[in-house]
């Protein structure tokens, strides 16, 4: 694969190849993570200030900025020592007073000599009736005031660097803008009336009214688009290269899933059914699976993977569900065991733990078809693990997976379809960001049975009534869970502070009713831990967060959460589906310390009034924005510089279709547009894309 195209070597040079930048101002733009021309083009400015000439500050909306030309009167020193000095000046209407602190004289002579004319642009203000502008923005020769642009474009500044000097290597750098060729679709371009990409560029850095400066200005629009754009065409590339790897037909008889269904205590709910049809319909296709199956907590999605696994079976073949940790492979054991009894299907596990004899045992029966759907940990990846016939691979908890482990994952089960389950409900900006290259399927019903979980906020003060309720709960049979508090971050804090609980708590409830989990513990006690609260030979879990994930205790109706406004808002939703598993009616009890910083008390809030895991995300995200959310650095997540993931999703759905499009009527990227969408690529960094096409 030939390299980087020539056309886009200027973009791509040193910083000092713009005018105004030396190697120190070079140095000082990293801040900005400003490295290369390419990067100043898509650094634009903030806002703008409205720097067009007055013949007076008479009138002038004051407070204000103002830009005017004046002669020059006298020098008035400082009556005293750090007082201001003051030049008198006239406009064609007015005289006011220019105010400079902590000025230097021979400088201010220099510049500014009595008698001369210039002209002044900055914020000016009424102060004991009499104008003044204190250190003006701009002092230039009458003549030279054309370099003040009508209306002056801020940019993001950092140590050292100007306003002035971001606008001239801006400008230098849209210089030397070549011509990429059009990468959107012309009937799309026409209809969104933007603008081509180098006007696009030169309208942005040069605002002509302050509406240019918006998020929706035509030419922001076209530049966020183009982000979008690349970043879904990698994407799509992603979910060519996946779709085109020839899968297998998998048809399913209905026969193993009917067992099933006869087995239930209640029917499914209409997204099952829909999202069910449309794994089928997908298995069913000689293209491979590349679907996601997002749930909210308790929404069925385990029954959903079940059944997809049953259709790979019922197909002759074997299936394999995926989860991050041995303890919630040994869950998803649990949970599909009653299911597979009533199938009549072999279900077996495999995880780091099997050694020896016994792994071989399983590996053996893995190879001849005998085992026919395994649940396990990512060992299942090892390079002994051979199936008879690997129809379906379905990966639990997907956020630690990121587009190449997808691409790494189909190379494993060559032709097996592929379903990702996540119990994250993400926001729609957001699975169009990460999961761009996958089809999405949503659980958004609750299964019926499933009763609603009672939130309510305590404040710590009120904690010896939290353990009376304790008390009284345990007294009846609940069994309960305490996350303790996060603290900085730090396991070893987090372990002293669960420590603590667990003693008072054990001294208030007794000995044996309270057990403790924490992220420090060797894996042998952790599970020994949470198998006597599963059993129910302890009422109490104290724990640190590490149950956030799967635990399926149905017993436990009481999620207690410590100093509730230090954790994210996903994390608590995730933490309370921990209960209302069972029959009995839960609660979650938020305890906070007050006083509630105010988006503290918005996540709490938000706890309190909802159930609905989307509408939570949607809060989230407003609330940390898009990177925050997912932790930008190993999610894979996008940078975007121009785009606004949270404000622009709608156009961010535009660029996938179109991406999509682009790729079905164009694979190779061969045609002129395909070739303005290698440049696109290639402009906007998006290495992986161009190993994806694998040609220059």
């Amino acid at each position: 694969m030939s390299g980087r195209p020539e056309i886009l070597f200027p973009l791509f040079a040193a910083l000092e190849t713009l005018s105004g930048i030396g190697p120190k101002t070079a140095k000082s733009l990293q801040a900005l993570q400003i490295t290369k021309p390419r990067d100043m083009l898509f650094t634009l400015p903030q806002s703008a200030v409205d720097r067009r000439k007055r013949a007076t500050v008479q009138g002038a909306d004051l407070p204000g900025i103002v830009t005017v030309e004046v002669t020059v009167g006298q020098h008035r020193h400082p009556s005293r020592k750090g007082a201001a000095y003051r030049i008198n000046v006239e406009d064609a209407a007015t005289s006011f007073q220019l105010v400079f602190f902590h000025a230097r004289e021979d400088y201010l002579r220099r510049i500014l000599p009595t008698g001369t004319r210039r002209v002044v642009s900055g914020r000016a203000e009424i102060f004991d009736g009499v104008a003044q502008m204190v250190h003006p923005d701009h002092i230039l020769l009458p003549e030279e005031a054309e370099e003040i642009p009508d209306l002056e474009p801020v940019y993001p500044l950092t140590a050292g660097i100007t306003q002035k000097t971001m606008r001239k290597a801006a400008q230098s750098a849209l210089a030397h803008l070549p011509d990429l060729g059009e990468w959107i679709d012309p009937a799309q371009k026409a209809q969104a009336g933007w603008p081509d990409w180098p006007d696009a560029l030169a309208s942005a850095h040069a605002p002509q009214d302050m509406r240019a400066i918006s998020l929706d200005a035509p030419a922001r629009t076209r530049l966020a688009y183009d982000e979008f754009m690349a970043h879904q065409l990698t994407l799509a590339l992603a979910r060519a290269k996946l779709r085109r790897a020839k899968g297998r037909e998998t048809v399913g008889t209905g026969a193993l899933q009917a067992r099933v269904l006869a087995a239930l205590p209640h029917a499914l709910t209409g997204a099952q059914t829909r999202a069910i049809a449309e794994i089928a319909g997908d298995m069913a296709q000689s293209l491979k699976m590349n679907r996601l199956l997002q749930g909210d907590v308790g929404a069925g999605k385990t029954l959903v993977a079940f059944k997809a696994l049953l259709i790979a079976v019922e197909a002759g073949g074997q299936g394999v569900m995926m989860a991050p940790t041995e303890i919630l492979a040994r869950q998803h054991l649990e949970g599909l065991r009653p299911l597979a009894e009533a199938a009549g299907v072999v279900l077996d596990i495999l995880t780091g733990r099997d050694k020896g004899n016994e792994r071989r045992a399983k590996l053996a029966a893995l190879a001849a078809g005998d085992i026919q759907i395994l649940v396990g940990t990512h060992a299942v990846f090892q390079k002994d693990v051979e199936f008879a016939d690997l129809r379906l691979a379905i990966v639990d908890e997907q956020h630690r997976f990121g587009v190449r482990q997808r691409l790494e994952l189909g190379r494993k089960g060559a032709q097996a379809d592929m379903l990702v389950m996540t119990a994250t409900p993400i926001p729609r900006s957001l699975a169009l960001a990460q999961y761009g290259d996958m089809d999405v399927s949503v659980l958004d019903e609750k299964p019926p049975g499933r009763k609603p979980i009672t939130t309510a906020l305590i404040s710590m003060g009120r904690m010896d009534e939290v353990v009376d309720h304790l008390r009284r709960a345990i007294a009846e049979g609940r069994q309960a869970y305490w996350v303790c508090p996060l603290v900085e971050e730090s396991e070893v804090m987090d372990l002293t502070s669960a420590t603590d609980r667990f003693k008072r708590l054990r001294a208030a409830l007794g000995e044996r009713t309270v057990g403790l989990v924490h992220g420090q513990m060797p894996p042998e006690e952790k599970d020994a831990a949470m198998s006597a609260f599963q059993g129910g030979a302890t009422s109490v879990l104290v724990a640190t967060t590490v149950i956030e994930v799967g635990v399926d205790v149905p017993n436990a109706s009481i999620m207690v959460i410590e100093r509730a406004e230090n954790f994210g808002l996903a994390q608590l939703h995730q933490l309370r589906g921990r209960v209302g598993r069972g029959s009995a009616a839960s609660t979650c009890l938020l305890i906070y310390q007050p006083p509630l910083g105010e988006s503290a008390r918005r996540r709490l809030e938000t706890m309190r009034e909802t159930e609905d895991g989307f509408a939570i995300a949607d809060v989230d995200l407003q609330m940390r924005g898009a990177g925050d959310l997912i932790g930008t650095a190993q999610s894979g997540l996008p940078r975007f510089r121009v785009a606004d993931m949270e404000r622009q999703t709608a156009l961010m759905a535009v660029a996938q279709t179109d991406a999509r499009r682009l790729l079905a009527d164009d694979p190779d990227l061969a045609g002129p547009r395909g070739a303005a969408a290698r440049n696109l690529l290639w402009l906007m960094e998006q290495d992986q894309a161009i190993r994806l096409i694998g040609v220059g």
